[in-house]
Parts: structure tokens; C-alpha cells; sequence
């Protein structure tokens, strides 16, 4: 909990779900289903198949220039220019750690506000931390994010530009590894996800179908996090993406979930368990439960007992996540004997459990400390 709040900051427990109404940013191309270019192309006067040539340019090749797409006419490129590519993101600052193979970029958008999605590289796969809205409505008190409050939600083609980004760096070989592709994307970024439900559910779309229409990741490569918006839970089961769900859980008992994630006020711990496994029994795709834990807050022997018991025997797996530092804060990480204790209780019930690998703390780019602070 900060011990002084922002300018601007929501009082503590207070939750918004209504971004701030303000400028949209011109439509971009990625913010289009593939029947939409097509009618937009048309519009301009053009051949519609000329959309599939743009989307093949954008999603495979990765160029959001169409002065550099020579295979369309010079007469066309200007009006595509100006009508599906308009600049989105700007780059203000980058850092680097890990050798490297871990990138946190903030980002400027088309009206000054500020978001940050961070690229992880690892052995075997390449990970996309994006973001959904500029800050968050949902108040926890230990994130960084939450406590700045909620500047306003983001399009579907900011957020998939955020990961376009993340692929050229890789397929130009600026990143440690050699040429690589965004094989992973998690909805882990500023931003509660489902609260912008219509944008992101467009650009999960943009990511998993396949070339021209999206990028092509697959499905199961995706995760969207919910602190617990359990009638948008319900919404994303019946989307018949096989994406993984991942709950910000935190705590198991109602008293002190309250607390730590102001939404259970509206939603209580039972309630989005059971619109949980009614996604995992609708997806067939096994729940992550997120689980920062916090010393001597929700560290106990006794709560690792009360989850374990409350998730055992569930298509669920538990992802324990040593809280990360944030700026004025007087929460911090778990001594390392109560995280062993804490796992090995969730063991006892037969419930699978890791404890997450906190890449980017340094920068701070790891869960609870994007604060896109210039």
C-alpha cells in the first residue's frame, strides 16, 4: 500500500470501470476484421484484394509503411497511408536486462498517455507482456499500476501494435538469440483486460488467426488476466477462444481478498471460482491462479490450505509470484522459508504449483510495477 498516493490517484478500494471519456486514435488497419479492410479499400476506390496485399504486409512482414510496400501502386500507398496507418505508438524510452533478452519499452500514445509492455526472451519461446489501458481501474493496493488510477482504455490496434513491436526487434535480430517470432502474449501489462473487453477480445482475434488476417499465434500461446470480472469471465468462456484465463486471485478468504483486490467487494471469492472452472469446463483449457505473495499479509500456512482445498481437484494450476517492489510501498516478498511452506501445502492437496521466475524486477518490468513514469 503506498503510504503517499498520486496526484489524481483513486481513493483506496475505490474501483472504475468506465474509462474517462476522451480522443480516440485514427483507425488502423489492425483495428479492421479482414471483411472491414476489404470495405475501407473499396471505399477508396480501390481493388478490395489490395487489403489482403496491406495485411499481408503488416502481419508478415511487419512493415506499418506503405511507402514500403512497392508491390502497390504509388498513387494508392498515399491514401492507405492516411486512412489505415496512422502512427500509434511512440517510443520514449527503452531498458534492457537479463543480457538483454528482457526489454521494457514505455510507450507514448497519440495523446500523451503513457503505457509500457515488456519483451522476454527465453530458451524456448518469446514472451509479449502487453498492456490494455493506460493505468488501471481496479485499485490493488500493491501494484503500482492500480495506484496511479485509470487514464483511459486502449484500442485494439494499440494494444496489437505493442506486439508487432516486440516482432520486429526480434525478426531484425535486435535482441540477444538471433532472428526469432512472438511465439506468447500475455494480457499481464497496465490494465485490468476484460474491463476493455471489446478491444481485447478484437485484438486476441488479430493475434491468433493466421496470416493475412492476424499474426497467427496460436491460441494457447495467449493468456488474459482478470482480477475477477466474473460476468465478462462468462462473456470470454463463450468466445470459443482457447485462450489461457489467468485469475489474480491473492487471497482465498473473502475478508482479506477485500482488501488486496478491491473488486471482491462486487464479486466474492466463491463467485469467480465458479465462473472459473465454468470457463475451464467450457475451453477445456486449464485456469492459472495468480498469487503474489505478500510477507506476513496472505502467507500463512493456514491460506495456502484454505486455496489448496478450495481449487484441488480442478483443472487449475497455481502461479506464485514473489511480490515485486514498488515505489513508497511497505508490503514486500515472503521470507524464502514461508514461499517453501506455502507451495509444499499446495502440494499436500495435489494442486500444481510454480513459483513465477520474476524477470525484469530491475527495470521494474516485472507483475505490479509497470507505472509508465517518464
Amino acid at each position: 500500500m503506498s503510504t503517499v498516493s498520486p496526484p489524481g490517484a483513486p481513493a483506496p478500494g475505490q474501483l472504475t470501470f468506465v474509462a474517462p471519456r476522451r480522443a480516440k486514435p485514427a483507425r488502423h488497419l489492425a483495428d479492421l476484421t479482414m471483411t472491414e479492410r476489404r470495405a475501407v479499400v473499396a471505399e477508396l476506390g480501390e481493388k478490395p484484394f489490395r487489403a489482403d496485399q496491406l495485411s499481408r504486409h503488416y502481419f508478415e512482414k511487419l512493415n506499418g509503411d506503405p511507402e514500403l510496400m512497392t508491390d502497390l501502386p504509388a498513387t494508392a500507398r498515399e491514401k492507405f497511408a492516411a486512412a489505415l496507418f496512422p502512427k500509434l505508438l511512440t517510443s520514449v524510452r527503452e531498458m534492457t536486462t537479463d543480457g538483454g533478452t528482457t526489454r521494457k519499452t514505455l510507450w507514448r500514445l497519440f495523446d500523451g498517455a503513457l503505457v509500457e509492455s515488456v519483451l522476454m526472451r527465453y530458451s524456448d519461446r518469446t514472451t509479449m507482456c502487453v498492456s490494455s489501458q493506460a493505468g488501471c481501474g481496479m485499485n490493488c493496493p500493491f501494484c503500482a499500476t492500480g495506484q496511479a488510477g485509470l487514464t483511459r482504455n486502449m484500442t485494439t490496434a494499440e494494444i496489437v501494435e505493442q506486439v508487432v513491436a516486440g516482432a520486429r526487434a526480434l525478426a531484425a535480430g535486435e535482441v540477444p538469440g538471433g532472428p526469432g517470432r512472438v511465439s506468447n502474449v500475455v494480457f499481464m501489462g497496465m490494465g485490468e483486460p476484460l474491463a476493455n473487453y471489446k478491444a481485447v477480445i478484437g485484438a486476441v482475434r488479430r493475434m491468433v488467426e493466421p496470416s493475412p488476417d492476424g499474426l497467427g499465434i496460436s491460441a494457447r500461446g495467449v493468456t488474459v488476466s482478470t482480477v475477477g470480472l466474473v460476468p465478462a469471465i462468462g462473456k470470454l468462456a463463450a468466445e470459443g477462444l482457447p485462450v489461457t484465463l489467468a485469475l489474480s486471485l491473492h487471497a482465498p478468504d473473502d475478508e482479506l481478498r477485500d482488501t488486496l483486490v478491491p473488486i471482491n467487494t462486487r464479486w466474492k471469492v466463491a463467485e469467480v471460482l465458479d465462473a472459473a472452472w465454468n470457463y475451464a469446463a467450457t475451453t477445456k483449457r486449464r485456469v492459472s491462479i495468480e498469487y503474489a505473495l505478500i510477507k506476513d499479509i496472505n502467507d500463512q500456512e493456514w491460506r495456502a490450505d484454505l486455496l489448496g482445498k478450495l481449487i484441488k481437484n480442478k483443472l487449475v494450476h497455481v502461479n506464485l509470484i514473489p511480490l515485486n517492489p514498488t515505489p513508497g510501498s511497505k508490503w514486500t516478498a515472503s521470507r524464502p522459508e514461508d514461499e517453501r511452506a506455502f507451495v509444499r501445502r499446495l502440494e499436500f492437496h495435489g494442486v500444481p504449483v510454480t513459483v513465477r521466475d520474476t524477470r525484469g524486477r530491475e527495470i521494474d518490468g516485472a507483475c505490479g510495477q509497470l507505472a509508465a513514469a517518464e
